[in-house]
């Protein structure tokens, strides 16, 4: 079976009401050993969708700096999404916009992106500079793989400094993962493959546990620090920090923070995501 590319899973056809898309099952997040069904919509790829939304339907310029996404309801495979941007204010130095997505009558996702340029001044990075370890001096062998790396992972490329550590039961400031990735196509970083990228990894709780919990994101939040140019990352390398901020409580929180080969932040992220409930097993017929 061929897959679909992450190039045509990115493509809105422009209509009436929006921009619409769709998500091919192929980029589930449930296990590659089962039907698509058995996972969500992949939430980089919605992310990257939203993203192009806001830029393509808006005729944005100017380069992103901060997304931020609600996830309100998983949509289905295979089926219409229409994305809504709209301009909230627009200006010489700044741009606020808004974007609404449907699937039919229900509303899956409510996004908020602001854009900006640079100005001349010389900008200022706290702290020292740390480049991460070279993308050469890990093994290409250091990877997802196997029936339950999630279906989303084929189109990305990893190569992992730590891990994998899925059900380890890391202490909290060890719990995370630190990796290079990118997306198979090799092209060059740009903002909608970081997008998706930023997702690409099981969420940094899943490290600190040593039993399977199910978790959804509500939140999502990336803040894009440098402007990404085909010269920034030409054959798609970028490093990834994931950590554990917080689990308990129904919730957990996690951050990111993505790096150039030079060690330069490109972008931040955080996720809230909400815990399943766990519930007490019934009572048998005995008791």
């Amino acid at each position: 079976m061929t897959l679909p590319s992450l190039a045509d899973a990115l493509i809105l056809t422009p209509g009436p009401e929006g921009l619409t898309g769709s998500v091919d099952g192929e980029f589930s997040n449930g296990p590659i050993a089962m039907p698509p069904e058995k996972g969500f919509p992949f939430g980089g790829l919605l992310a990257a969708l939203c993203a192009n939304a806001l830029r393509q339907g808006l005729e944005l310029t100017a380069p992103l700096r901060s997304l931020s996404i609600q996830y309100l309801a998983a949509p289905a495979y295979d089926v219409p999404i229409v994305f809504t941007p709209r301009l909230m204010r627009g200006g010489r130095s700044a741009a606020f916009a808004g974007l609404d997505v449907r699937q039919g009558e229900r509303l899956t996702h409510h996004a908020q992106a602001t854009y900006g340029q640079d100005d001349r001044n010389a900008p200022v990075t706290p702290g020292p500079i740390l480049p991460p370890p070279l993308l050469d001096s890990i093994s290409p062998e250091r990877t997802l793989h196997g029936p339950l790396a999630p279906r989303f992972s084929r189109y990305v490329d990893y190569r992992l400094d730590t891990g994998p550590s899925l059900l380890q039961g890391l202490p909290g400031d060890k719990a995370g993962e630190r990796l290079w990735m990118r997306t198979n196509d090799g092209a060059p970083l740009d903002e909608a493959r970081l997008c998706y990228l930023m997702d690409a990894l099981y969420p940094p709780a899943w490290t600190a546990i040593t039993k399977p919990l199910a978790m959804a994101t509500v939140d999502l939040r990336y803040d894009f620090i440098a402007d990404l140019t085909p010269e920034t990352a030409p054959d798609g390398w970028a490093f990834f920090e994931f950590t554990l901020v917080d689990l308990g409580g129904g919730w957990t929180v996690d951050d990111l923070i993505v790096r150039s080969g030079e060690g330069r932040i490109l972008a931040l992220g955080r996720q809230r995501r909400k815990l399943a409930p766990v519930r007490p097993p019934r009572p048998s017929a005995d008791t």
